[in-house]
């Protein structure tokens, strides 16, 4: 985590991509201040901001990694239309996907989404079919898999709960990346639990490359929660690329609490995130006033302009500014 010097005679490099796929993934590192200033002086907190993928989340990785190995295949071919069920980010991600390739998208997801996420969709020219809300991720999956068998020759369905391209584009992408920025310096790794393709990829290249970093998952602490995007394993359909035991463990991060902290990292840190980023924080400071010394890396999944006509901002009230710095 040094900066090499940079010489006159260093190439500069090119600025340009032959597609916007080309753009998914090396997103930064950047070390949190405010909000770890009570933190030993050898412990640090930092996040991986997957906002900053041209899709706008951490989702664009694996859903380019799917789309791209049904290509290679075959499963994907012209005529077909992609289908897969999402609470939102994947369904951008694919929808986007689809745009820049050429194949047409049809997305199930709650019809209790936020606003900002079915528009987003909508303005890549993906369809959207939507399932109960009250039924959560799990309602979707279910309709999905009904649309699905009624014409399984029309449809390539990436199935990102149970196709291990997920997990691979992580292994292969975020964790390599997470290794490199922190030069092997990572100790624990945090992430919240979705699909878990990304916990998964992530951290089994990590242990990998030192088996005693920790790998520890972030969950709702009710199977009735306000974290869109994270799932109540217990509660749940337990997705096939997710192995609980590969896990250290996990932490379990009330609604109320992420997003208190959702407000704070915008606040204090100058990041507006989403509430699975707010849980995210929670359980990376529990793990790190754990430490005398350590590296924690997390994941920041997306930013938080998809969710302001949600709960997590309607009702919210003004606190006063907080104190600027010393």
């Amino acid at each position: 985590m040094t900066t090499e010097p940079a010489t006159a005679a260093a190439p500069r490099p090119s600025s340009s991509a032959p597609t916007i796929l080309d753009l998914v993934g090396e997103t930064p590192l950047v070390e949190l201040c405010r909000l770890t200033s009570d933190l030993p002086p050898d412990v640090r907190v930092l996040a991986k901001i997957e906002g900053f993928n041209p899709g706008g989340s951490v989702k664009d990785r694996a859903a380019v990694r799917m789309v791209r190995e049904g290509l290679g295949s075959g499963a994907l071919r012209p005529g077909k239309t992609i289908i897969d069920s999402t609470s939102g980010n994947t369904g951008i991600a694919l929808a986007m996907v689809g745009a820049c390739l050429g194949y047409p998208v049809e997305l199930v997801m709650p019809d209790n989404v936020s606003r900002e996420r079915k528009r987003i969709i909508s303005a890549y020219g993906a369809k959207i079919v939507f399932s109960s809300g009250l039924e959560g991720s799990d309602g979707a999956i279910r309709l999905c898999r009904e649309i699905y068998s009624r014409d399984p020759e029309r449809y390539f369905k990436p199935d990102q709960y149970f196709n291990e391209a997920n997990p691979r584009a992580h292994f292969e992408g975020t964790g390599p990346e997470i290794w490199r920025q922190t030069e092997g310096r990572v100790t624990h790794f945090v992430a919240g639990l979705g699909t878990g393709g990304t916990i998964m990829g992530t951290g089994r290249y990590l242990k990998k490359q030192r088996p005693e970093i920790e790998v520890i998952g972030v969950e709702p602490d009710d199977a009735f929660h306000g974290l869109e995007g994270l799932k109540h394993m217990p509660s749940s359909i337990v997705p096939g690329i997710y192995h609980e035991e590969e896990l250290d463990r996990k932490i379990n991060v009330s609604t109320e609490d992420a997003y208190d902290m959702v407000y704070r990292l915008g606040r204090e840190e100058g990041w507006v995130l989403g509430q699975s980023s707010g849980a995210a924080m929670v359980a990376s400071l529990r793990v790190a006033r754990e430490l005398r010394e350590g590296v924690v890396v997390t994941i920041f999944p997306d930013f938080g302009d998809r969710y302001l006509s949600t709960n997590l901002w309607i009702g919210w009230s003004q606190l006063p500014p907080p104190a600027a710095r010393p």
